[in-house]
């Protein structure tokens, strides 16, 4: 995941845990508004109803006589319960059998639980929520303040008797209104993530584009060499990791070419004494009498002079893969590159050296040169280990291509396998030293193929052979041919 998306991602979880903690924190300031406003409707419903308690009305219809005398607002909304025992326990003891004379909502008594009771005999006074059906079949949730009063002023046979004096409104219209808020709340919030969420992305990329325009400049650096990164004319972050690049890469060159400058007059100095001991080793052996035994130390001189100097070339390349290359990236065919190696080696070697490869052309973002030198150590390796044939082949996989070096040579134990690549090692120390190898090829190899992009590997089964893959990027286009 990339920066730009990283940091949209976390603004807009910042913004959804903000949009959350104010949605829910309206939603509660709302909820207990109507809520309050809503017991205040029950308090002044209660006191029409208990001021209205005086009204002289037989018992048998006396919640008829009561709801024409009370006011519209709490019309139809109002139960008086009265036991058949002049005591509040039979609140609680006989609710249940009692008739009572009482208006119903939608054709159901407001009845409350016996713990609703009890705390309406214990305080007088209980807030509660009754469930009911309606006609519907669909259930009304009712908010319902009770007070328990005394009949003072009822005709006699009520008079001191206990009334419960219920009153209830339904909470629906709460409920939609909560619903219809976190409806719009919803659809508000993902509408302001969506829109947050494309101006971050892009302003974002906005932001990020020097930052981009430094990170391509420097993959260019790593492959053409020692260019300049581009410096905004801002004078922000960005423009200060640009000059903090820029000298540093300033740094850099220069050590470079302090490393070339001594490596190329090291090689010189090197190469010239051991040219003049070659010179005069091989001027001894042709011109002049030796003994057997002169003979024999003078071609050892020859040998390890021989050694000595591709040691050097070998040094000196691997050093150049540290930042003193110089890559010319261009198409290259490689069909016919591996066609000259088969040819240069097959004019000296014994065996037999194979090519399978498409019969189209295949063309490869590389050096030519460079890519020469890698699978031309990797034939002559496969040469010195002892193969008696050696297969090169073309393989291509989607947008890559592997070309794979298979010898039948003796094969490589696997515990050597994960050391093959680094600098000086020997599998057969004294064999690849009789042979003049350095232990540096293949190093070589890995250097200039992960440079041009690519990845080398090896598989290898000892008695039976080795193969080394190269994968390389495939070229987009193929370009005109050169005449």
């Amino acid at each position: 995941m990339n920066l730009r998306t990283r940091i949209t991602l976390l603004t807009l979880l910042i913004l959804s845990l903000s949009l959350l903690v104010i949605g829910a924190s309206v939603y509660a300031l709302l909820q207990r508004y109507l809520y309050q406003t809503l017991r205040a409707e029950l308090r002044d419903a209660v006191s029409q109803v208990v001021n209205q308690n005086d009204i002289p009305f037989p018992a048998g219809n006396s919640a008829e006589l009561l709801n024409k005398a009370l006011p519209p607002s709490v019309y139809g909304e109002v139960d008086i319960l009265i036991p058949d025992q002049p005591t509040p326990e039979s609140f609680v003891n006989n609710f249940e059998v009692i008739p009572i004379p009482s208006r119903t909502l939608g054709g159901q008594r407001m009845l409350l639980t016996p713990n609703d009771y009890a705390t309406l005999l214990q305080k007088g006074e209980v807030w509660t929520i009754a469930q009911l059906p309606q006609a519907d079949g669909q259930p009304q949730r009712l908010l319902v303040h009770g007070v328990l009063v005394r009949g003072r002023n009822a005709p006699l046979n009520l008079r001191d008797t206990w009334l419960a004096v219920l009153v209830a409104k339904p909470l629906r219209p709460i409920e939609l209104t909560l619903a219809e808020l976190s409806r719009v709340y919803l659809f508000v919030s993902i509408l302001v993530l969506t829109l947050v969420g494309v101006l971050t992305y892009v302003l974002v990329g906005r932001t990020l584009e020097p930052l981009e325009a430094i990170a391509h400049k420097a993959e260019e650096v790593s492959i053409k060499g020692w260019t300049r990164l581009p410096e905004p004319d801002t004078n922000d972050e960005v423009a200060a990791v640009a000059r903090a690049l820029n000298r540093m890469l300033d740094r850099l060159e220069h050590a470079f070419q302090t490393q070339t400058r001594f490596l190329a007059d090291a090689s010189h100095e090197l190469r010239t004494p051991i040219t003049a001991i070659l010179g005069h080793v091989g001027y001894l052996l042709r011109r002049t009498p030796v003994t057997e035994k002169q003979r024999e130390s003078l071609e050892t001189i020859r040998r390890e002079g021989e050694r000595m100097t591709k040691l050097v070339t070998d040094l000196l390349d691997l050093a150049g893969s540290e930042g003193g290359w110089r890559f010319d990236i261009r198409p290259v065919e490689l069909r016919e590159l591996l066609e000259e190696i088969a040819a240069e080696y097959g004019r000296t070697f014994e065996g037999s050296i194979a090519l399978e490869a498409p019969e189209d052309e295949v063309w490869v973002e590389a050096d030519d040169q460079r890519l020469h030198q890698v699978f031309a150590n990797l034939v002559a390796n496969a040469i010195k280990a002892g193969a008696r044939r050696v297969e090169l082949r073309v393989r291509l996989p989607g947008d890559r291509v592997v070309v794979q070096v298979a010898d039948d040579g003796p094969g490589i134990p696997p515990e050597h396998l994960p050391h093959l690549f680094e600098r000086f090692y020997r599998v057969d120390k004294a064999r690849d030293r009789a042979a003049g190898g350095s232990g540096l090829g293949l190093a070589i190899v890995k250097a200039i193929v992960e440079a041009l992009g690519g990845e080398v590997w090896v598989e290898s089964e000892v008695g039976r052979g080795t193969t080394f893959s190269v994968s390389l990027k495939r070229a987009k286009a193929r370009p005109p041919r050169q005449r």
